[in-house]
């Protein structure tokens, strides 16, 4: 069971009597709530899109008010959390609020304070509940796919791109890390701020570094292999990024790109202890290509209709059984090198007509006339599709009299038909 969306907010505190007396105020208010003696049913019915707030208690038996900060983070981590303390407990508050809650309440609840902030937050909350759904219409048109792994991967981004927090990226080339980083930046609150792209190398100097967030100022910069800077840039950008927490005024948002986890820059004592530490906080990975088929077909498909709209061209008509090529692919380039397939399709140029050529010697297990065969079909086949099933040029381009090449076809069970574009 989940939270209804219009439940505004969740009371949670292990005296009858408080949660009553709370609940009641609310009520009189105007607001729907929902009370809880037990933190572990509140956390039940909490999910990721609920656009209200939480007002716990700090001490509790079962559960303390700290630990159920981290478990309602760890399930939305962006809700907004309120802490009701006792008297006097103003170090523990500010602990509270380190941890990820946003305001704090020292007993006895003083109801206009109370209700005051809690239109405030409620109204911020709702604004960037509101927000999501936007995005969640969009992204999807903006980051192709449906497989699991790029379903979580919009997830990450719609819940990151509201978030004021800097962003690291982990991924091969050619997998959509500047696309990812991007959205993050376009779909922000930043996004009529610059948008600054920098490889890590080419920051030698702190100067270099110190124009760059001059520039970027209330703007976003993705920065390509931090670990590539030099050791006193990496300091300073430690020192930054720590004066912008401390100070909670977070001028410029930093999104940076790892091609390998950077955990192996740390062993390598490429990247500062420091700054992995600060860049860590808000992370995913995009996996490669071959890891997500499922989304193989459809974005070659959108890479051909954006091509042939470029070209002023009609989409040609494309094979399954060459889409079943694509499918088998391993793709080294990644998207990348989908799109550039998918390119030069689109004028003409068929290429990945067959699987790989290269096989583990395991799989060189049959008869030496089986593999001959085998190997003389992908030739016949791969020129079927490079010359679209014209047969003069295919039997040109193998060098084989067309007779010849009409019997081979028909031993292999190949129709010339097959391979034709429209």
């Amino acid at each position: 069971m989940i939270l209804d969306d219009d439940v505004q907010v969740v009371l949670i505190d292990d005296d009858q009597h408080v949660l009553d007396s709370s609940q009641h105020l609310l009520q009189l208010a105007g607001y729907k709530t929902k009370a809880f003696l037990d933190p572990h049913k509140a956390l039940q019915q909490i999910h990721s899109n609920w656009s209200g707030v939480v007002l716990t208690d700090i001490y509790m038996p079962t559960m303390s008010g700290m630990d159920l900060i981290d478990k309602v983070k760890e399930i939305s981590p962006h809700l907004p959390i309120i802490t009701i303390t006792g008297h006097g407990d103003i170090e523990m508050a500010v602990e509270a609020i380190q941890k990820g809650a946003c305001d704090y309440l020292e007993k006895p609840l003083k109801p206009k304070k109370l209700l005051s902030l809690l239109e405030k937050v409620i109204s911020e909350r709702s604004k960037v509940v509101e927000q999501w759904h936007l995005i969640e219409r969009d992204l999807p048109k903006k980051l192709l796919g449906k497989s699991v792994e790029i379903i979580e991967i919009r997830e990450r981004i719609k819940l990151l791109a509201t978030a004021d927090k800097d962003v690291l990226i982990v991924g091969e080339n050619g997998v959509g890390r500047y696309t990812s980083a991007t959205l993050l930046h376009e779909l922000s609150p930043r996004n009529h701020a610059p948008l600054i792209f920098k490889a890590g190398e080419s920051l030698t100097t702190i100067s270099d570094l110190e124009a760059i967030i001059q520039s970027a100022e209330n703007g976003t910069v993705i920065l390509n292999e931090p670990s590539k800077m030099a050791e006193d840039v990496q300091c300073y950008m430690s020192r930054y990024l720590l004066e912008q927490e401390r100070t909670g005024k977070h001028t410029v948002k930093f999104i940076t790109i790892f091609s390998q986890p950077p955990e192996l820059a740390l062993q390598a004592h490429a990247l500062m202890p420091e700054l992995y530490y600060l860049l860590n906080n808000a992370r995913f990975s995009i996996p490669p290509l071959n890891k997500r088929k499922e989304d193989i077909k459809i974005l070659f498909k959108h890479f051909l209709k954006n091509s042939c709209l470029l070209l002023s061209k009609e989409i040609p008509k494309v094979d399954s059984s060459y889409l079943n090529v694509l499918n088998d692919h391993c793709w080294p380039g990644n998207v990348r090198e989908l799109k550039s397939v998918a390119e030069l399709y689109a004028i003409g140029i068929v290429k990945l007509s067959t699987a790989e050529r290269v096989y583990p010697v395991e799989q060189m297990d049959g008869a030496l006339d089986e593999l001959v065969e085998k190997y003389e079909r992908q030739l016949i086949e791969d020129a079927l599709y490079l010359f679209s099933g014209q047969i003069n040029e295919v039997s040109n381009y193998l060098k084989i009299q067309r007779k010849k090449l009409y019997l081979r076809m028909k031993k292999y069970e190949l129709d010339k038909a097959n391979y034709k574009r429209n």
